[in-house]
């Protein structure tokens, strides 16, 4: 049983930073309650990988139970925190609420469509498990419904595969689209190449992965390109519908548009009566906590967050996320043990590189100075990625999957799993 007379701390989110805070505390005399909707820590950086049928949902999920069941200090509770009332320190969930001394707010990000809400329900975003097996069954579909179809145009449109963002996850995406068209699923199918399905990425920027060297974004494009994909630079997505999008002025059938163009901090923000930035996200003092609220913090995508030695914003990654965490983590520990002043904390930012893969042996990575392309950079990629899953199974089960994809150029998760509705012509 935990000690009710302890400080309580209250985490809300199970994400990167809110499980590294929680670590932080293992040794430290608090009762700690971690709130999160979900009963499972998701790998976010791998999401695409069940959207493109590479992975499994559970091989890159683990229970948050599990996580802490050696850590007796947590309390894990399967809620949703719809509000936070930071006058009366109190947090209020779906069904109960609670006080707390202190409050981690670690709620994440969600899907920004600028204004554009109701683009969502054509143009799903990759954020969540259910997002990815939602795109996952929406291109396996597209595959199945042209097979059959008799009419040409609807055939190239639902063959047609737009994603709107040349980030990371816009790169990955497409990359992964384009291999599973034209080298994982052509000898499946009797009426359709496959081969012919159009990947257009649409970037609003001048270059794809702009957070990167210069360099290592045309190394990137190349790839893509060379891969087949269409990549359209400078250019804006104007309206999405179910039948397409608008790229400036030029109209792109396509059944299929995924979204990675841009995130917003979670909804929750806007129960708290606090500044918040133009992405909704909590403006933090330099040790990340609340103006005006010493005892909440605000940590990883949720948070505004700056570096005290550049004055740069901190990018939304999980090494970000993972950091804040961290050094919150700590902070909390001192103010609790050793009655340690906040006010000089300042939270600084270790980047540690950035990485994207393209495809089958196609990366870019930027370690500091360091600047890596082709196998190199997917060899440390696929390096990263599997040393920070969490589970031992998980790391072995992924390793397994992707050098089973890489000799056999085989996705093994090509599941269409819920209720679904075809939309064919003619089956002849």
């Amino acid at each position: 049983m935990i000690n009710k007379k302890l400080p309580h701390v209250v985490v809300i989110g199970a994400g990167f930073g809110g499980i590294e805070l929680c670590k932080q505390l293992q040794d430290t005399a608090v009762r700690i309650s971690l709130i999160d909707k979900h009963n499972y820590h998701l790998f976010q950086p791998l999401l695409y990988q069940v959207a493109s049928a590479a992975l499994s949902p559970a091989e890159i999920a683990y229970p948050i139970r599990t996580i802490f069941r050696d850590q007796s200090n947590v309390q894990v509770y399967l809620e949703e925190a719809t509000k936070i009332d930071l006058l009366n320190k109190r947090v209020i969930m779906t069904d109960e609420e609670c006080s707390y001394d202190y409050l981690v707010i670690a709620a994440g990000a969600r899907h920004s469509y600028f204004g554009n809400d109701e683009w969502q329900q054509w143009a799903p975003g990759l954020k969540s498990i259910d997002d990815a097996t939602e795109i996952r069954k929406k291109v396996l579909i597209a595959f199945e419904e042209a097979e059959y179809e008799a009419d040409e145009v609807a055939r190239k449109a639902k063959l047609t595969f737009v994603i709107v963002g040349g980030g990371p996850t816009g790169v990955e995406l497409a990359g992964a689209l384009m291999e599973i068209a034209a080298k994982t699923i052509p000898d499946d199918f009797r009426n359709v190449d496959t081969s012919t399905a159009r990947v257009i990425l649409v970037h609003s920027g001048a270059r794809i992965l702009p957070s990167f060297a210069e360099s290592l974004s045309q190394s990137a494009l190349d790839a893509l390109q060379q891969m087949g994909v269409e990549v359209l630079l400078n250019s804006k997505v104007t309206k999405v519908d179910a039948e397409g999008v608008m790229v400036g002025e030029q109209r792109v059938c396509a059944q299929n548009v995924f979204w990675a163009a841009g995130v917003q901090a979670a909804s929750i923000t806007k129960t708290l009566d606090v500044p918040l930035d133009k992405s909704g996200k909590i403006i933090v003092n330099p040790n990340l906590s609340l103006p005006g609220y010493p005892e909440v913090f605000a940590i990883g995508d949720i948070a505004a967050m700056v570096d005290a030695k550049s004055g740069k914003p901190v990018p939304a990654v999980a090494q970000g996320a993972a950091q804040s965490g961290r050094f919150v983590g700590q902070l909390i520990d001192k103010l609790i043990t050793k009655g340690t002043s906040q006010d000089q904390a300042r939270f600084s930012y270790f980047d540690k590189g950035s990485m994207a893969t393209i495809g089958k042996a196609k990366a870019v990575a930027q370690i500091g100075k360091l600047k890596f392309t082709g196998s190199i950079a997917w060899l440390l990629w696929s390096f990263v990625h599997v040393l920070f899953l969490v589970g031992f199974r998980n790391r072995i089960t992924v390793v397994l999957a992707w050098v089973w994809n890489y000799l056999f150029s085989s996705r093994g998760a090509r599941l269409i799993t819920g209720f679904v509705k075809y939309s064919v012509k003619h089956i002849p």
